[in-house]
């Protein structure tokens, strides 16, 4: 293939149109001077694809009568097990506040309401507050319909079906020149200059057998962020939910969330005796983090011997069929369509990859460490720590998103020029994405069955070293058969057979930082459990990992967690600001 590639420019560049990509484009045209060129570029079409669509359970927000933005702050650190970046933590928290009265009244959304007018908050778990705010169980949509509606109404340049490929920086490296993308539609090249680049291109750990996100959400972002050097943190962190509907081995249901209200309401997790369980690992049962009960859930899985079982159940049936067929409709029609009674009977779940807590690495404004690039999102690390709580992702993407919008928008305004590309790197990251055409055409997929595979066994709810390097080395197999597959370039307009390829090349990536990850935390904090270091370590010393490739070796060092507002052993008073601590008790 020649290296045909067409130039394009814009001002402010934004990947990705979930909550993050579309509250930035929104905030950024406040924001930036007047006839400055917002362009949004999504791998899909604006407003269906993405992750924050498919938020069922809600949004954290402090509202409810004796609840405050310290408590929440406190319960994000505690569910965090002290990992988090507080700044980070307690901005995300206080502006959630802002962030829900935006949604409501700027944007359109319309939440649950109680009979009085207030906002409705139900009960999730990990947290002493009710404090989600939901639509039914189909917020997500809700949220990304609203926003999309506004985005469209604007004048923003729409790349929709454009998959970003590669950062490229400028020659001495000192900054983000653009992005470079494939126009999906036609297959043809296109280089996109920008002064200012968000990258919101989301998680998607969908290297597990078992995962929530869409086949097409592969962690591009983050593979991007390391091959460009950036540092990545707590990349070990990926969290399971609990509770993925267990389908069928060939069902594309099969891995979809049963979103953590319904333990909030009651539900009751059983084994194939009709037990529950969840007493025997945390006090607090069903209710416990995340964390906790994926836990236990495949603690429970490892003790069958029934090989026609292959998760555990969850139960409603006790709170009433008819008042489960009312508080949760959505799910109760998606188990239907699989086959499931929800309201009356049981359904099987296991644990399932949902969020990824890791990512690169910024500041509270969302600055990265190469000029003119801005991360927000599931792309970013630092919020959430070892355990991100239910209801505060949404929450992360729209407060962040906004965040982005706006320092972009004030930052542009000391850039007075485009920046030229390193033509190297611009090079590399053409002949990287053009390599399986070069090759004799196979099957891709029988390898992302392997990799999904080996990360469930090897790197999974529970690890060990052995484990763990077991892992890297079918990794490692993986990547090299991928280097020999091709697919056919007769025809690049939607070949999807060459964008499962690349997808493939980003989980490999992702996959291998994991598992090394996994490696340098030698004790287990939230979603990373180690059973050969079950002990959480001194919580005083904390340290987060950081993951940063230079050439073709990623190195993985610690860093030491800086307790910038509580220390452990402290709290904030309920009605406290930052600087309120008392001991706790």
């Amino acid at each position: 293939m020649t290296r045909d590639i067409e130039w394009h420019d814009t001002d402010i560049l934004i990947l990705g149109t979930g909550g993050a990509g579309l509250f930035a484009a929104l905030h950024a045209q406040q924001a930036a001077p007047t006839g400055t060129r917002i362009t949004i570029a999504v791998k899909g079409l604006i407003g269906k694809c993405g992750c924050t669509r498919m938020v069922q359970g809600g949004y954290n927000v402090a509202l409810g009568t004796g609840d405050t933005v310290a408590r929440h702050f406190m319960d994000t650190i505690e569910g965090g097990k002290w990992l988090p970046n507080q700044e980070m933590a307690w901005r995300l928290c206080e502006q959630a506040v802002v962030r829900i009265r935006e949604l409501e009244n700027e944007i359109g959304c319309f939440f649950d309401r109680n009979p009085d007018g207030t906002l409705h908050q139900k009960a999730f778990a990990g947290q002493t507050a009710d404090r989600t705010v939901h639509k039914g169980d189909l917020t997500g949509i809700e949220i990304i319909n609203r926003l999309m509606e506004q985005v469209l109404s604007r004048p923003v340049e729409k790349l929709q079906e454009h998959r970003a490929i590669g950062l490229i920086p400028t020659k001495d490296g000192s900054a983000l020149a653009g992005v470079l993308m494939i126009d999906m539609r036609t297959g043809r090249f296109r280089f996109v200059r920008a002064k200012t680049v968000l990258m919101a291109t989301g998680g998607g750990p969908t290297m597990y057998k078992y995962h929530t996100p869409s086949g097409d959400k592969t962690m591009d972002g983050l593979a991007m962020a390391l091959r460009a050097g950036l540092p990545l943190r707590d990349m070990e962190m990926v969290q399971f939910h609990p509770t993925g509907l267990l389908a069928g081995e060939h069902s594309r249901m099969t891995g979809t969330v049963l979103e953590e209200g319904l333990r909030g309401a009651g539900g009751q997790l059983l084994n194939a005796a009709g037990q529950r369980f969840m007493f025997d690992y945390d006090d607090k049962g069903e209710r416990a983090t995340r964390d906790v009960v994926s836990r236990g859930i495949y603690a429970e899985m490892r003790k069958s011997n029934d090989p026609d079982q292959v998760g555990m159940f969850i139960s409603m049936a006790h709170l009433g069929p008819d008042t489960v067929r009312k508080k949760f409709t959505g799910m109760v029609k998606r188990c239907e369509d699989s086959g499931f009674d929800l309201a009356g009977g049981l359904v099987e779940v296991v644990p399932t990859a949902h969020y990824f807590m890791g990512g690169v690495m910024v500041d509270v404004d969302t600055r990265t460490a190469l000029e003119g690039l801005y991360v927000a999102g599931e792309d970013a690390g630092g919020a959430h720590g070892s355990n991100r709580l239910g209801g505060n992702g949404v929450a992360n993407s729209t407060v962040y998103g906004g965040i982005a919008g706006d320092t972009m928008g004030k930052d542009i305004r000391s850039m007075r020029c485009l920046r030229d590309p390193d033509d190297a790197v611009l090079m590399a990251e053409y002949d990287r994405a053009v390599h399986p055409l070069r090759q004799t055409p196979d099957l891709v997929q029988p390898l992302r069955n392997r990799l999904q595979e080996a990360m469930w066994e090897d790197v999974g709810v529970m690890r060990t070293a052995d484990s763990m390097r077991r892992g890297l080395d079918r990794i490692a197999g993986i990547r090299q058969d991928l280097m020999q597959v091709g697919v056919a370039s007769d025809n690049l307009a939607f070949n999807l057979t060459w964008h499962d390829w690349l997808n493939m090349a980003s989980l490999c990536d992702v996959s291998d930082v994991i598992a090394r990850a996994g490696l340098a935390r030698e004790n287990s904090r939230g979603a990373h459990f180690r059973e050969d270091y079950p002990a959480p370590g001194d919580m005083k010393a904390s340290y987060f990992t950081i993951a940063q490739q230079a050439g073709d070796k990623v190195n993985v060092t610690r860093e030491a967690v800086e307790f910038s507002i509580v220390k452990p052993g402290e709290t904030i008073l309920p009605d406290g600001e930052p600087e309120t601590l008392v001991a706790a008790q």
